[in-house]
């Protein structure tokens, strides 16, 4: 992880801007409140349009608060990616974040939740993303997540990204296209995360069910029997495991977007509370999945283990059969190999003869017996 730091620091100076004009800085080192902050996208928005001039931090939040941001419902949205400690602290101090909500975002690995502080929104959204693969093993990575922190207040909005998964520009983008809706301000902003946030789980929701019918059917069908108990076993392991992870990034949002959309939040818009509920909808049908995907895999594990212990059975039975064959000729053959003067028919001519079908006859009638039960 330190070794990519450094890497990123040392790309940072040089400048990627997005080819539409206006859109701000793209990993460029800007001076905010005398140190630098890796700024993906720094805009002022009024009355919903993007303001063309291209700022730094301080000097956006220096012209919403002016006379013509106040006038125009002017906020301003800051996106980053992965800053350091000293690369946030600059934003931090001039927009008057709290600090353990930034050290949470620097930090990252934190569970989906939402704090409120004096000035304030801290929430945080686990971004998921399915991973492609040609087949399911016992060592493919399903899903993988990354985290989109928000610092939202009543005249900005902050989105800290950490991971290569949830990029927000395209978002941005389609935003800048509804003024209307970005005329309602940062929390316009917020919900649009959220809602891309939650569409992600859909579609990985989905696939995941793909890979798990998938595991059903190899379990459930002929070709479970042919060799495959172990890698079935190993692949069902694996996808619970995946499963897992997708669960903690969803089950731990349940409570947050509840209460952005059922309880008055003083920094959430009205008319955007009511967009927060659909989310919070959609947001329960993936848990539900989740949860059922959970069990559903749990009974095909149980189901592929008592495979497995009924196939073993099966083998054990077929070698005790064939032992007990076997022992009838070793019996016989030991008993004659005694070497005793007096045994019955060693001095018969037809004596060896009528031993090996006497062997012949009762191993056929135990192979028949055990054919007859099941055991061969």
């Amino acid at each position: 992880m330190s070794m990519i730091r450094e890497l990123r620091a040392a790309v940072r100076p040089a400048l990627r801007r997005d080819s539409r004009p206006g859109y701000g800085v793209g990993y460029e080192r800007v001076s905010a409140a005398g140190t630098c902050s890796a700024v993906v996208d720094c805009g002022v928005y009024l009355d919903g349009r993007r303001a063309p001039e291209q700022l730094t931090p301080a000097q956006a939040l220096r012209k919403v608060r002016s006379p013509e941001g106040h006038s125009r419902h002017g906020f301003v949205w800051i996106g980053l990616h992965e800053p350091t400690e000293e690369e946030f602290s600059g934003i931090a101090q001039e927009y008057g974040l709290h600090p353990l909500a930034v050290e949470d975002a620097v930090h990252a690995h934190q569970r989906p939740k939402l704090e409120r502080y004096d000035e304030s929104l801290f929430t945080v959204f686990k971004t998921v993303h399915y991973v492609e693969h040609a087949e399911l093993t016992a060592n493919s990575e399903v899903v993988e997540t990354g985290e989109v922190m928000c610092f939202t207040g009543r005249d900005y909005i902050i989105t800290v990204r950490h991971g290569g998964q949830g990029s927000l520009r395209a978002l941005r983008h389609r935003l800048e296209d509804d003024p209307e809706l970005l005329s309602k301000g940062p929390s316009a902003v917020l919900h649009a995360i959220a809602d891309q946030t939650v569409d992600g789980y859909l579609a990985v929701a989905d696939a995941v069910q793909d890979d798990i019918d998938e595991v059903e059917i190899d379990v459930f069908s002929d070709r479970s029997g042919s060799g495959r108990r172990g890698g079935d076993a190993g692949r069902i392991y694996q996808l619970k495991r995946e499963v897992l992870e997708f669960k903690r990034a969803v089950s731990p949002l349940m409570r947050p977007l509840q209460t952005l959309s059922e309880r008055p939040v003083r920094l959430i818009d009205p008319d955007i509370q009511k967009y927060f509920r659909d989310v919070a909808d959609h947001l329960t049908r993936v848990n539900e999945q989740v949860l059922g995907f959970d069990d559903l895999l749990n009974s095909i594990l149980q189901a592929n283990l008592a495979q497995a212990t009924v196939a073993q059975n099966e083998d054990m039975r077929k070698i005790t059969a064939w032992a007990a064959i076997f022992a009838v000729p070793t019996m016989i053959a030991g008993i004659y190999g005694m070497n005793f003067d007096y045994m019955p028919e060693t001095d018969w001519k037809y004596g060896y003869p009528a031993v090996l079908l006497l062997i012949v006859a009762i191993c056929y009638g135990i192979h028949r017996g055990f054919k007859r039960n099941g055991w061969l």
